[in-house]
């Protein structure tokens, strides 16, 4: 829970770094797969949500800060509880609020695994006309510890027809950080662009 809260964070003041100065070096320590991973994330990031017209959806990532916060509240409230009633008073609450920080951590891992599947954006591409209700592009990855390959879908779910049409890639690191550390952003924006655009392109053909 807590490594998941702190990722968060670092992802949130990450993308919030990012905004303030787009043209700013992104410079990781590139043996860190985790920083390296999160580095390429945000630069994705910025692609959907400021090169592209789009506006993001915070609801999946709402989600799991839910379920975190819910846990966090319970296990604070077994603290407060017992301070004011010592053990063995407070022993039925205390298995109860052990039994639910347990339950929502198994319901986190569920969430996590079968509803967020890696996807750390998510942006609605609204209809033109505003007959037609919002596109919705979705953008998941993952690397496997220990391993370069960096792998990423781009995912469009059709708001018209609720058809759903996706592309990736699986790349080394290599491709997109130079021997410095530092994230060649270009490379990522064209590599994401020309996914975005296939995927346009046949949404057109049909």
């Amino acid at each position: 829970l807590l490594d998941s809260l702190l990722q968060e964070k670092k992802r949130m003041s990450s993308s919030a770094k990012n905004k303030n100065s787009s043209a700013e070096l992104v410079k990781v320590y590139k043996w860190d797969g985790v920083a390296v991973k999160n580095a390429l994330d945000d630069v994705i990031t910025q692609v959907m949500t400021k090169t592209l017209p789009y506006t993001e959806n915070h609801a999946l990532r709402d989600g799991r800060l839910a379920i975190c916060g819910l846990a966090v509240f319970i296990a604070g409230f077994a603290l407060i509880w017992d301070f004011f009633f010592p053990f063995p008073q407070s022993k039925p609450v205390l298995i109860g609020c052990v039994g639910g920080y347990f339950f929502l951590m198994g319901i986190l891992t569920i969430y996590t695994m079968f509803k967020e599947k890696g996807i750390f954006v998510v942006v609605m591409q609204k209809d033109p006309a505003g007959l037609d209700p919002d596109s919705r592009w979705e953008v998941a990855s993952k690397m496997k510890k220990y391993d370069d390959i960096y792998e990423v879908t781009l995912r469009l779910i059709d708001g018209k027809s609720g058809a759903t049409r996706e592309t990736g890639f699986k790349k080394s690191v290599a491709d997109f950080i130079d021997d410095n550390g530092v994230v060649c952003q270009d490379l990522v924006e064209n590599q994401i662009m020309k996914m975005h655009n296939s995927l346009v392109s046949s949404k057109k053909d049909k």
